[in-house]
């Protein structure tokens, strides 16, 4: 059997070259047009931090109408792909950077972007981002968070769940590698606990392949205060 990998950012790096087909399944056509939309029209004229911008898909629609992005990534191969878009007008900047830490990350933002990144933070980390991102992001600031709704029959199948309660898929790749990759699919509830006390005005919009989070940052007085 072939060796079982389980580093996320080497996946990432392997899987740059195919990463966007994902994008081509028919079925996901529909959902994926609105949630182009929800990127293109989100940042109008701001300052957009972006985590985890692998190949830089998302990239392109957010620049339509922001100001400037910084792009952050920890996988080199994967902003290389994402260094080859045409963002038009839009200053875009990429940026080598560890999620969970953003300490290569300058000033702070007046919006952030996530896009299918939460389904790969472990549930012991979720606090330690939502810190570090935040940390970045201006008061009022808008944000938003897109990911994937589980769909049996649709979606990879669960390979295992771990005693924190995180699941796991088998993906295997072109060039004949198997890994296992961390996805969890978050309830509602569960997602606007672990945002609490950084957000406000939360909109949660599930589809059936992805789900769509829209928030503000909460102003410094009423995080100081709980």
């Amino acid at each position: 059997m072939t060796e079982l990998h389980t580093d996320l950012t080497k996946f990432y790096a392997r899987r740059a070259p195919e990463y966007e087909r994902i994008y081509q399944r028919p079925e996901r056509q529909a959902e994926l047009r609105r949630l182009e939309r929800a990127a293109t029209e989100a940042f109008p004229e701001m300052d957009v931090l972006e985590v985890a911008c692998g190949t830089g898909y998302w990239t392109q629609f957010i620049a339509r109408s922001a100001r400037s992005i910084l792009a952050t990534d920890t996988s080199r191969a994967v902003l290389e792909r994402a260094g080859e878009k045409d963002f038009g007008a839009c200053d875009v900047s990429l940026l080598e950077a560890d999620a969970y830490s953003l300490d290569s990350v300058p000033g702070v933002y007046s919006a952030g972007f996530a896009g299918f990144w939460w389904s790969h933070i472990p549930k012991n980390r979720i606090a330690d981002f939502v810190q570090s991102f935040h940390g970045h992001l201006e008061p009022d600031a808008r944000v938003v968070l897109m990911d994937n709704s589980f769909v049996e029959g649709s979606s990879t199948p669960i390979s295992r769940t771990d005693e924190d309660d995180n699941t796991y898929q088998i993906r295997h790749l072109e060039d004949g590698s198997r890994h296992e990759i961390l996805k969890n699919f978050p309830g509602e509830e569960n997602l606007r606990a672990s945002l609490a006390p950084w957000a406000r005005d939360v909109e949660f919009v599930r589809l059936t392949h992805y789900w769509l989070c829209r928030y503000r940052v909460a102003r410094r007085s009423a995080l100081s205060d709980t």
